[in-house]
């Protein structure tokens, strides 16, 4: 039945009722639906905040009540590093099942702040830690490192977010990467000095407009392989297995590596797309 408001002169038709199960679920607005995809990114938020978790109850903790355990600091280190490397594993697939099944309106918010808690804050503060439990560092030049990194993560997602880049490629370091190319400088152990430069060079990759490809098809799959051989060698160094300290030092020194080789391939087939474009139009040119 239809009702005139006598003040509005409108008509007024009551509200059906609900025809849903009596959840609560039809009432629910589409942008608070959590998708598969949201699940995901939401464990890749968890693993960052344990990884900082597991940074100060046994590294940072022991190290101010005099503790001599280093056995627990090595296995908390380890555990705190494999943590944000499934934070990775959580951060790729998250986006493959994104573009697989349906996502939520809120899903690249939740990516950015789950991004933030993960590649930012755990490794800044893995390096503020470093600073203060390391032999020859300086606290407070490390507090500004990790200042710099948390930043430079900050500046990148909020980059990402406004601006349109080309199809299959990053403008910089991305984020993980980034992280896990700054948790690699401070496991190599290298002099205070050396350490804090290349911090410091990580965190301008991330923020400079060097180009980075996506990880799709081949890429994702040698990513996620590299991801679980990198969790194999932070066991082996954990549980203190013959050769496991030279081999996390030499998967610490290819990631680092590759952060630095990577762009050269970018840059390399920019230049000769250039090449070929050039040739094309003095073909063109040409009777």
């Amino acid at each position: 039945m239809t009702v005139v408001d006598p003040d509005t002169q409108a008509d007024w038709v009551p509200e059906a009722a609900d025809e849903g199960d009596g959840d609560g679920t039809q009432d629910m607005p589409l942008s608070l639906r959590l998708s598969i995809a949201d699940t995901l990114t939401l464990g890749n938020a968890t693993c960052g905040f344990m990884a900082v978790y597991f940074t100060t109850t046994g590294i940072l903790i022991p190290h101010l009540t005099g503790s001599d355990e280093s056995g627990m600091a090595r296995h908390s280190a380890a555990t705190a590093v494999i943590l944000m490397l499934l934070a990775a594993v959580f951060d790729l697939f998250d986006g493959l099942v994104a573009r697989k099944l349906r996502s939520s309106p809120m899903g690249a918010e939740l990516d950015n702040l789950s991004d933030l808690i993960s590649f930012g804050l755990a490794p800044a503060y893995f390096v503020l830690v470093y600073g203060m439990v390391a032999d020859d560092a300086h606290q407070r030049v490390s507090a500004l490192a990790a200042i710099v990194v948390l930043l430079a993560v900050v500046l990148r997602l909020a980059r990402f977010s406004c601006v349109t880049l080309k199809d299959g490629m990053f403008q910089g370091m991305p984020s993980p990467f980034g992280a896990l190319t700054v948790v690699s400088i401070v496991l190599l152990e290298l002099p205070f000095v050396p350490t804090l430069l290349a911090i410091v060079g990580v965190a301008w990759l991330m923020v400079s407009r060097v180009e980075y490809p996506k990880p799709r098809g081949v890429l994702a799959v040698a990513m996620l392989g590299w991801i679980v051989a990198a969790m194999g060698l932070l066991v082996a160094w954990a549980f203190d297995a013959p050769g496991g300290q030279l081999l996390l030092q030499t998967g610490c020194a290819l990631q680092v590596v590759l952060g630095a080789v990577i762009p050269l391939f970018a840059t390399a087939r920019r230049v000769n797309t250039f090449r070929g474009n050039r040739r094309e139009a003095r073909a063109a040119q040409l009777p």
